[in-house]
């Protein structure tokens, strides 16, 4: 077949493709999007149960900004995923800072109010009162409560006697909602979408930067202590090093972003990573009952952290309760 008949013959090819854009085999979309039309919003009745309607695909809020240069402000780093984020919900997980403890689990507590009292009454115990506002069922046992857990999504659930974490009701508790979340009926668990709440405040301080979170300090720390075990412990990079209750603080090993450039560069020169996480304290500091400022602070040698690496640590800190 010579050029001439060839060139026809993708011409030819090259129409008929056109013209089959709308009806035919090859239904090209973008002739839909550029003649789509907006709709009226739609309205709900005034009678309706606000509590029942929520946004289909929430959008979150920025928790702050970074500092402006020149006049233009820069969007917040990406969070990275912490560990907890990849657990199917449903999970149990244990709490505890001295001798006070409680449960975590993966559900809202809309959801696991239920459970509780299946729970009470598959045990038959008196019960003697019952708020589910306030999450508190009080039996002649013990006084259990459930409430909104620090991470989205998350409750907390609480077992006591006489003021004092009950150990085997805790227990007992933990089998009953890890024997739940491994059923079919975990479901049940998961159908309530989490809120989208703005948890963390970053303010900045002269030189230095610190978050605040509306928590109270205790479950706080308790809550960091598990999600720093499992997020600070690549080692070279981020490292859980010491963690003390009786401060609120943690001491962890950062490698800072200069000290991951001169690392890079000096592997190149000689193969070798030369660089060294620096010693840095995190503490918490109460400043209401529900309200805990994080701050970090070099240690030893090291000095002031960078004020980009504070703020950068203390992103990745309060990511891990998202």
């Amino acid at each position: 077949m010579n050029s001439a008949l060839k060139g026809m013959l993708v011409a030819t090819v090259a129409l008929a493709t056109v013209g089959c854009a709308r009806d035919g085999f090859y239904h090209d979309r973008n002739l839909d999007y550029a003649e789509a039309e907006e709709t009226a919003p739609l309205v709900l009745p005034e009678a309706r149960n606000p509590a029942r309607y929520r946004d289909a695909m929430p959008v979150p809020e920025v928790s702050g900004a970074r500092p402006a240069a020149d006049g233009v402000v820069d969007a917040p780093l990406p969070q990275a995923l912490s560990p907890g984020r990849a657990r199917e919900r449903g999970y149990v997980e244990r709490r505890e800072i001295g001798a006070d403890a409680w449960l975590v689990v993966g559900a809202e507590p809309a959801s696991v109010w239920p459970e509780l009292e299946r729970f009470v009454q598959g045990r038959g115990l008196d019960v003697v009162a019952r708020d589910p506002s306030r999450g508190v069922l009080e039996t002649a046992q013990a006084r259990l409560s459930v409430r909104q857990g620090l991470r989205r999504g998350d409750s907390e659930l609480h077992c006591e006697r006489g003021g004092v974490a009950d150990a085997g009701c805790l227990r007992a508790l933990e089998r009953h909602f890890q024997s739940l979340s491994a059923s079919a009926s975990a479901a049940s668990l998961t159908a309530q979408r989490p809120e989208v709440q703005d948890r963390a405040r970053f303010e900045r301080r002269g030189g230095d930067w610190q978050v605040i979170l509306p928590y109270d300090v205790d479950r706080l720390w308790a809550e960091l202590s598990y999600q720093l075990e499992a997020d600070f412990a690549v080692e070279g990079r981020r490292e859980l090093r010491e963690r003390d209750p009786g401060t609120h603080s943690f001491l962890v090993g950062y490698l800072t972003r200069e000290a991951r450039e001169q690392g890079l560069l000096g592997s190149l020169a000689s193969l070798e990573f030369g660089a060294e996480p620096e010693p840095v304290r995190l503490t918490l500091e109460a400043r209401g009952p529900e309200e805990t400022v994080l701050r970090v602070e070099g240690v030893g040698e090291a000095g002031a952290l960078p004020e980009e690496d504070q703020r950068a640590l203390l992103e990745r800190v309060a990511g891990l309760l998202r």
